[in-house]
């Protein structure tokens, strides 16, 4: 019994540290400028994660339409936008997703991998392989 007891206060609090979560408030930031751009909500739904913008810093961009997405999303308002969707958990990322580039209307295969115990974000989109690609890194918004 008293062994049982040690390996319970050995063990919950490891199981209670759970790994981070890419679920939260993300602020993205400008390629060319490095300027906070806007802010991305991502939502897991149905064991896949999914991101919109809920806020820009540039109010002039929250009244903009996606008139060159080519897909469901066209014509919708930069605010609610999804921009993340399928990500799926595979090891110590998220993989098989998509996201758009609401600038050009481009859909690119994406993954996405935390850094920094959970205060950065690696978004990685890419055409074909991961070679071909960029990555974007974002960072946690805390309240």
């Amino acid at each position: 019994m008293k062994i049982l007891a040690v390996l319970l206060m050995i063990l919950l609090p490891a199981l209670a540290q759970a790994a981070p979560s890419p679920v939260g408030d993300w602020r993205t930031f400008d390629d060319r400028t490095g300027k906070e751009r806007s802010l991305v909500r991502i939502e897991e739904i149905g064991g896949e994660l999914r991101g919109r913008i809920v806020a820009t810093i540039d109010p002039a961009d929250a009244d903009k339409t996606c008139d060159i997405c080519t897909d469901d999303r066209k014509g919708h308002k930069t605010i609610g936008l999804e921009v993340i969707r399928g990500l799926r958990p595979e090891g110590d990322h998220w993989a098989d997703g998509r996201v758009l580039n609401p600038e050009t209307g481009s859909i690119y295969h994406a993954t996405l991998k935390l850094e920094d115990g959970g205060e950065k974000l690696v978004l990685r989109g890419y055409v074909g392989i991961t070679l071909l690609g960029r990555s974007q890194t974002w960072l946690r918004a805390h309240p």
